[in-house]
């Protein structure tokens, strides 16, 4: 889906832009002028979808504020751009001590509203379309719903009591519905299972790299997951074991970088395109700003230094993920380098995100089957990828294990705070953690502040998260 990409940049401003006065909340409606005349034709609808996967793209999403607020956030990985001026925000993240008015948070909130108000816009006018193909409506319908499920789940894993919003708004005065993050689970598990019968198992051509039904029960799985829905969970997770679509790539070093996008391994990436026309990547820059031209905090970065806490988590002299995952700069400092790129422009990395892969589905299908031993032997087949044979049972407790070994697999991948919630275990790992800083369990925050902005603007309708 690399040409896909580019396609995004004729994506009309009526899809890609939210025109909201101040005294709207971001759940008002789009500044659509030529509405009525676009969601017309086929090519409509996709040009329509298309800008709903830039919006996954954008730094309000996956290019750099799910990092910040899921990767930055834990034991992984730490601000490193200082704790004065424009990098003070992103300390006050790290230490648990972000305002509610910080633009990380509202840009996030904005992005992530602004996205699920697309992918509203499109299956609403699905309804009403006469398209040339419709099983092309249908696939488009499935993207839509595996699309805004996958921000409502990074919102919910976030902020928590959300307000749930499904319809298209054509109207300022939208009546806002904050629910709790359970009601948003089961909404989106319901949609998933809808999206995944309509998503094909795999593309071809310019269309690799399109959310396929692999990817909407691998999201299934985790929602059940988080929901606490285990037995569910493990229907969706054994239904991506049994397709037959995926493995584990043989060497772990070749999972990232261009030339490696998209492969066996693969479920669902965020596909980036370098070349000078904003469709490129930051990761370079941010996890190695030793090698970066951006110019530091000032030029944009957000520069991510890797924790001695996570180095030392490596405790095994012969797990090959050590070397794949982490490098040596000029000054003898490890940082990370799955996303390392050679590059010309600033961000503008041709390196795509993996948001899913396989060896997640393997692990995460261990956790929802609980301590058993078809649960270790999972466990034991991604850490034999690894180049390691001490059988995993013999190292500790079960979930103290397993929760161990995604640390190690999923480095700089956002899933470490999300693993700590999920786990119950994230006040006492990062009291633990930043106890150097004064911190203890009360000092950590579960769910981030409902941005102040949102609060204001929707006087009386939205309750704030505790401060």
């Amino acid at each position: 889906m690399k040409r896909l990409s580019i396609f995004l940049l004729v994506v009309p401003a009526l899809v890609l832009l939210v025109s909201c006065g101040d005294d709207f909340t971001i759940l008002a409606p789009q500044s659509e002028r030529n509405v009525e005349n676009f969601y017309q034709t086929d090519v409509d609808f996709i040009t329509a979808i298309n800008g709903a996967y830039q919006g996954l793209a954008s730094n309000n999403a996956y290019g750099r504020n799910y990092m910040l607020l899921h990767e930055m956030r834990s034991d992984n990985t730490s601000n490193a751009g200082g704790a004065t001026g424009l990098a003070e925000s992103l300390e006050r993240i790290t230490l648990f001590e972000e305002l509610a008015t910080a633009t990380e948070l509202e840009n996030t909130w904005a992005g992530g509203y602004s996205v699920i108000a697309r992918t509203n816009t499109i299956l609403n006018r699905l309804d009403n379309a006469t398209l040339d193909n419709p099983a092309l409506g249908e696939r488009i319908r499935g993207e839509a719903l595996f699309i805004r499920s996958l921000v409502y789940y990074n919102m919910a894993v976030t902020f928590g009591n959300i307000p749930i919003q499904l319809d298209e708004v054509t109207s300022p005065d939208v009546v806002i519905n904050q629910v709790a993050a359970d009601v948003i689970y089961d909404q989106i598990a319901g949609d998933l299972a809808t999206a995944e019968g309509l998503l094909p198992a795999s593309y071809s051509g310019s269309d690799v790299g399109r959310a396929t039904s692999g990817a909407a029960a691998t999201l299934l799985g985790l929602v059940h997951l988080t929901a606490g829905n285990n037995g569910q969970a493990v229907q969706a997770l054994e239904r991506v074991v049994n397709s037959g679509q995926y493995e584990l790539v043989t060497d772990f070093a070749n999972i990232w970088g261009p030339a490696n996008e998209n492969n066996i391994e693969s479920i669902f990436e965020i596909q980036y395109k370098s070349g000078g026309a904003g469709t490129g990547s930051g990761f370079t820059e941010y996890y190695s700003p030793d090698l970066s031209i951006s110019g530091g905090v000032g030029g944009g970065n957000v520069p991510q230094g890797v924790t001695t806490d996570l180095l030392d988590a490596f405790n095994e002299p012969d797990d090959e993920r050590f070397d794949a995952t982490f490098g040596i700069d000029a000054d003898d400092d490890p940082y990370l380098q799955k996303y390392d790129a050679n590059q010309s422009i600033a961000f503008d990395s041709d390196v795509n995100f993996i948001v899913f892969r396989y060896a997640d589905v393997l692990l995460m299908l261990a956790e929802a089957l609980g301590e058993s031993q078809a649960a270790w032997d999972l466990i034991d087949e991604v850490r034999g990828r690894a180049g390691l044979t001490e059988p995993a049972q013999n190292l500790g407790d079960f979930e103290t294990v397993l929760l161990a070994e995604r640390r190690k697999e999923f480095v700089g991948e956002n899933k470490r705070w999300p693993d700590l919630k999920r786990f119950g275990v994230a006040r006492q790992v990062m009291a633990n953690f930043l106890s150097n800083e004064g911190k203890t369990e009360g000092d950590i925050r579960l769910l981030y502040p409902i941005p102040q902005r949102e609060i204001d603007s929707a006087p009386g309708q939205l309750t704030q998260n505790p401060l």
